[in-house]
């Protein structure tokens, strides 16, 4: 027996019950997020009144600083995006950062003689922190980064380049393409390497290695060294510790 088809009627019966569902998921959608609106600015007038109650501290103690950023990350509230708003006037977050940024700022011009423009994250911070006629032993390395990445509107020359267990600060524009940053990689456990030791560890061809090398060397990264009996050595100042 041939089944029968629907008839035009459950046809548009079928297409309102649709519609009908769509507009209420619809409805229900917009309740959430409003509902969501809501308990967001609930939580930002809260922090508000944290960030008050607390001034003092958040100024001063860099961990307890550090929570509060993550408090206000996880509700998409930025202390430091604008230098006019409710946070530069309550906390005077923007005003520190801001000084910090200018201290990094000129500590990477008068090392950049030395080191072409990369400085080790912890020479940076053991500086700052023994910056003349100042008190910062509140400076963190959190601190020190955030500060970093609103330099970023400078342009291209301030970053955080992760290099082996160390991090650079690279102060000079221009991005280290992936070359560059495997020889920095590989010459991070004794702050130099050669030619040869870019040819044997990585296959590279001698005058792949001879090219990024002499690269790195104009730009002022990597310092030559012709005392070696052997071959000529590539030191990078960036790279040297005490422990170096």
């Amino acid at each position: 027996m041939a089944r029968r088809r629907p008839g035009v009627g459950a046809i548009n019966k079928g297409k309102l019950d649709k519609q009908k569902f769509a507009a209420k998921g619809t409805e229900i959608a917009d309740l959430q997020l409003s509902h969501v609106s809501e308990q967001l600015d609930t939580f930002r007038k809260q922090l508000e009144l944290f960030a008050a109650k607390h001034k003092s501290e958040i100024r001063k103690n860099a961990q307890f600083r550090g929570h509060f950023q993550q408090m206000c990350a996880r509700i998409g509230v930025d202390p430091l995006a604008s230098s006019k708003g409710f946070w530069a006037q309550a906390l005077g977050v923007g005003d520190f950062y801001y000084e910090l940024g200018v201290q990094i700022i000129e500590i990477c011009l008068a090392t950049r003689d030395r080191n072409g423009g990369l400085l080790n994250f912890d020479e940076l911070r053991k500086r700052v922190l023994a910056t003349s006629g100042k008190t910062r032993q509140d400076v963190s390395e959190d601190d020190l980064a955030r500060a970093i990445k609103k330099l970023r509107i400078l342009g291209s020359g301030f970053s955080i380049i992760p290099v082996g267990g160390r991090r650079l600060v690279q102060s000079v524009p221009g991005e280290l393409n992936m070359d560059h940053t495997t020889v920095l990689q590989k010459a991070e456990p004794t702050a130099y390497t050669s030619i040869g030791a870019m040819v044997k560890d990585l296959g590279w061809t001698e005058l792949r290695a001879k090219g990024i090398l002499e690269h790195l060397v104009r730009e002022g990264m990597a310092w030559v060294d012709d005392q070696n009996t052997e071959e000529r050595l590539y030191w990078f100042p960036g790279l040297y510790t005490d422990s170096t």
